[in-house]
């Protein structure tokens, strides 16, 4: 019997539990609303398609960074004082995000969200073992479980409410508003009901270590953003050259630490076991496709189908509840160990399959209850992958390694969420311009015969049929989304001085125009989210192979709440 199995209960336990699931739950509705207010964000504060894409990626990046070294300042310091602290500064974050007058100063403070939450975060695990005796633990950790359910199907929706609401004049900066009082709340509970205890000087934080990943990580994943709007210049690759350099020398780095008896922040001896690898490249590829097609498909519900943003976030509730159902699924199936990873990643590629093909028999009409079937069967298997997943990771690492496994493990789940948004969003608005000319090629024979039939001449046809596929490709592509494009400025003159040549047929000269246009910008929209959907597919079929690599199953464990527990919301948040 260990000394915190004869430790007598935690008093307040069930006190605490509540203040280390709200600082879950402020997690988790930030991981997950600002995908549905981002397009009218963009459209308040202004800034180019990056902006929206650094939303999700500054969050997840800076959330990844931190949580290499949250675990262990947790450790140093007590618990208690670095969950508080953390806390309160996303309670804080939060307000700067909410004041925000630029789209660098909301970045920014995404970035803070992201770090504050990296610091609260893993100290709620520990707390909860040192708090609980072994026979509630099962019943503590079994509460994130609701709690995970009700965010990941209430978050989009709040954010959608709340945004179209505009409560109090507020607009979108009431999705960080509603921060504040739960995050005030958790803090004052906090100080009465967190127990109290002292860090040890045992464990020696690595500085050095952290400050590398972050360089490699950001070297990595600021490239693939703003690459698209530099129009990929060469020093831009030279950057991802470089994170590759930096992660080797981050390497050399904690192995060259180890062997001076130091504490690395990952342990070199993980990488040298397959499955462990295979886990970190499994993981990193399966949360990027996750994480940047709920980017993707949530702008191309609101700008390309004009949904509003709580009709998107309604939209969602059915991948929401596929998770649900999923993870309810997973824990029936868990005796079939890796195999459970196979089937939740065909069922999830399905899934996209079925969003490919609804998009295509319903076209730009498409509706949300047309769109629920395919999202239910995405969101299952993404479920029924997301709950066996950390456990069979870690299972061909030693005990002594499984923190280090865990920490690890969640640290690249958010790094994949952040390169995800990054790679797809890129994909996704690096075809949108394209698209859009396209699609007014292929609809310009029947905007012919319309102008035709309004006794527009050829020429004045062709200038049209010209002027809306530039207008058409920059609008899709402008850099300022409250800028409107001088070749749609043209346009409009264009328009306006045929119109006025022919003043019995200026209504249908510019219906004509307008249809068009309006057709077209859908039409691109969609064949762009088509052309993203496959390469999630493709995404989710390198899941299905380097799968193979996993161990065959979990292994048993006696604890599993012990310290190398990745978070349990970890796994929904990103």
């Amino acid at each position: 019997m260990t000394d915190t199995d004869a430790a007598p209960a935690y008093r307040w336990r069930w006190a605490a539990l509540m203040v280390i699931l709200a600082g879950e739950v402020m997690d988790m509705l930030d991981a997950l609303i600002t995908t549905i207010a981002a397009p009218t964000i963009r459209a308040d504060l202004g800034g180019s398609a990056d902006t929206i894409q650094w939303l999700t990626a500054g969050y997840t990046l800076a959330m990844a960074v931190g949580l290499i070294t949250g675990g262990r300042l947790g450790d140093l310091y007590g618990r208690r004082r670095m969950f508080l602290l953390g806390a309160a500064g996303f309670t804080l974050a939060s307000l700067l995000c909410a004041l925000a007058q630029s789209p660098g100063m909301l970045v920014g403070s995404r970035v803070a969200q992201g770090l504050c939450g990296a610091l609260m975060l893993p100290q709620g695990l520990g707390m909860i073992k040192h708090m609980f005796p072994p026979k509630e633990m099962g019943t503590a950790f079994a509460a994130f479980g609701p709690i995970m359910g009700l965010s990941s199907v209430g978050g989009p929706v709040l954010a959608g409410w709340l945004t179209d609401a505009d409560l109090f004049g507020t607009g979108w900066r009431m999705i960080f508003l509603v921060n504040l009082p739960l995050g005030l709340a958790a803090v004052l509970a906090g100080l009465r009901y967190l127990p109290r205890e002292e860090g040890g000087g045992a464990v020696r934080l690595d500085l050095p270590g952290a400050a590398l990943a972050a360089l490699g990580a950001g070297l990595l994943v600021y490239p693939l953003v703003q690459g698209r709007e530099l129009d990929w210049p060469a020093w831009i690759f030279g950057l991802l050259a470089l994170s590759v350099a930096v992660f080797g020398v981050f390497g050399w780095h904690e192995t060259r630490r180890q062997r001076a008896g130091g504490d690395p922040l990952v342990l070199p001896g993980l990488f040298r076991k397959r499955g462990f690898t295979a886990g970190l490249l499994v993981g990193t590829v399966f949360f990027s496709g996750m994480t940047g097609l709920a980017l993707v498909f949530t702008l191309y519900l609101q700008m390309g189908l004009g949904y509003s943003p709580l009709k998107a976030g309604l939209s969602q509730v059915p991948w929401s509840l596929g998770i649900v159902i999923g993870f309810g699924a997973a824990q029936a199936v868990q005796r079939f160990g890796r195999s459970v990873i196979h089937g939740g990643t065909a069922i999830m590629a399905a899934g996209i399959a079925g969003i490919v093909l609804t998009l295509h028999i319903a076209g730009v009409g498409v509706g949300p209850w047309q769109l629920a079937p395919a999202l239910i069967v995405c969101g299952a298997g993404m479920g029924l992958l997301m709950a066996p997943f950390f456990d069979i990771v870690v299972a061909g690492v030693e005990p002594h390694e499984t923190g280090s496994a865990g920490g690890t493990l969640t640290a690249v789940q958010q790094f994949g969420s952040a390169l995800g948004a990054a790679v797809l969003g890129t994909v996704f608005f690096g075809l949108l311009g394209g698209q859009v000319a396209a699609e007014v090629d292929h609809g310009a024979p029947a905007l012919r015969e319309r102008l035709a039939a309004a006794s527009v001449a050829a020429a004045d046809q062709d200038r049209i049929v010209t002027g809306l596929r530039a207008c058409g490709r920059d609008r899709a592509s402008v850099e300022d989304g409250t800028e409107v494009p001088a070749s749609c400025v043209r346009l409009e003159r264009d328009v306006a001085a045929v119109a006025s040549a022919a003043p019995a047929s200026a209504p249908a000269i510019r219906q004509a125009v307008g249809a068009a246009a309006d057709r077209s910008a859908k039409e691109g929209f969609s064949d762009a989210m088509t052309a993203t959907l496959w390469v999630v597919i493709g995404m989710m079929g390198m899941t299905f192979l380097l799968t193979f690599l996993l161990p065959r199953r979990a292994r048993p464990q006696e604890d599993a709440s012990g310290d190398g527990a990745p978070d349990p919301a970890a796994q929904a948040t990103a």
